[in-house]
């Protein structure tokens, strides 16, 4: 039987290619002869730079740079066959940089998002792949852009201040002295959400009360992203306030289309692609584990199971998810291609034991799957037979 092994992180607790080893780890329980392919993937948010590394036979690098708020933080960032660089704005300038007590959206910087990019172009890089999700930042890519070398400048001809609360002042964009080296790079941005820059779905006011915003202040980041939306258009002929995508990250994705040139992308797609997902669906699989930490009615909006699960429905492959948590409005993944959600809970349990016996209850989980996949499979030549030790 042939198994392949392709989650996301648990978000919190595990990364996704401990996931997908504890996964194997149950199966090797029931099915001990099954072959087993194992493919960590992302969305396009957290795990993103160990994921694409790893599958790409690239090298993991460091650099310190400017945290969101303003701390010194090393960021890891990869680097693929010398020219292609992997980078996660959430290595420098992610929530979990930030106690949950000094969270707070309008200070917060994207400007070592725009060191990693230069640590990039300085290392002969002229491909970027940049994974957005995880923010602590609602600056529009506005530190980002100062790091390499854009100009916002306020209505007296001065540089504005840091973070959102800095576009409040925008009055002109000055690119003059942005970093040459971006012309003649590309750059693709894994995005995790379609969310526009501005509006009722925008960056702020769906985004900005997770990352520490009360009620006024969504209304100061709105404010300031449709500022930014405004002199973005006058001064450089792009309208970037309605493009899916342009919201994630606190408003990141505008930015780095504006500022870089870059090229939105769902995140998922884009990994899949990268990693040639399909090729490895044609190639006689029998069964497909795939998972994140919750799954709900969200999953159906750009989410690694349920992105997994539409693929291998093309293929007639069945795909079992392994979650932590079934979530409302779960029950519409079916329609999509999962066969059947798996949660790792044993029975009652608080998220905090969740969390830290993560890894224990995922291989308990994928073990109980496959016992119950052998009951049905028990007789079945087709997939290999499997039966479970001491049935």
């Amino acid at each position: 039987m042939r198994i392949l092994i392709a989650p996301d992180s648990f978000k919190e607790c595990l990364a996704a290619a401990e996931v997908a080893e504890r996964i194997a780890e149950g199966i090797g329980r029931v099915a001990p002869d099954a072959q087993i392919i194992t493919l960590p993937l992302s969305d396009g948010g957290e795990g993103l730079v160990k994921t694409l590394t790893a599958a790409m036979a690239g090298q993991m690098l460091c650099r310190e740079v400017t945290g969101p708020l303003y701390q010194r933080v090393r960021a890891g960032w990869g680097l693929v066959g010398g020219d292609t660089a992997i980078i996660e704005m959430a290595e420098a300038s992610g929530l979990a940089l930030v106690p949950a007590a000094e969270r707070n959206p309008l200070k917060a910087t994207t400007f070592g998002t725009g060191e990693l990019i230069r640590a990039a172009l300085e290392q002969g890089c002229t491909r970027l792949i940049i994974g957005i999700g995880g923010s602590a930042t609602n600056d529009g890519g506005a530190g980002m852009a100062q790091a390499l070398g854009v100009r916002l400048l306020d209505a007296r001809g001065e540089e504005i201040a840091p973070g959102a609360a800095g576009l409040l002042e925008l009055a002109s964009i000055d690119m003059s002295a942005v970093d040459p080296r971006l012309a003649h790079t590309e750059i693709k941005v894994a995005c995790d959400v379609t969310n526009p820059l501005c509006g009722p779905r925008g960056a702020a006011r769906v985004y900005g009360p997770q990352k520490g915003a009360a009620a006024a202040e969504v209304e100061l980041l709105e404010q300031a992203l449709s500022r930014l939306a405004e002199v973005v258009k006058r001064d450089m002929g792009l309208d970037i306030c309605a493009v899916p995508g342009a919201g994630a990250a606190g408003g990141l994705g505008a930015g780095l289309m504006a500022f870089t040139g870059a090229r939105l992308q769902p995140g998922l797609e884009l990994v899949l692609d990268i990693l040639q997902f399909d090729s490895r669906l044609s190639d006689g699989l029998d069964l497909i584990i795939t998972g994140e930490g919750e799954i709900n009615g969200q999953s159906l909006y750009g989410k690694v199971p349920v992105g997994v699960a539409r693929r291998a429905r093309k293929y007639g492959i069945p795909v079992l998810a392994v979650v932590g948590n079934i979530g409302p409005e779960a029950g519409q993944v079916y329609a999509e291609g999962i066969t059947a959600v798996m949660s790792i809970a044993p029975g009652p349990i608080s998220r905090e034991e969740s969390l830290a016996r993560a890894g224990v209850l995922i291989a308990d989980a994928a073990e109980r799957a496959m016992r119950i996949m052998s009951v049905a499979l028990h007789s079945s030549e087709t997939l290999g037979g499997i039966h479970p030790q001491g049935y």
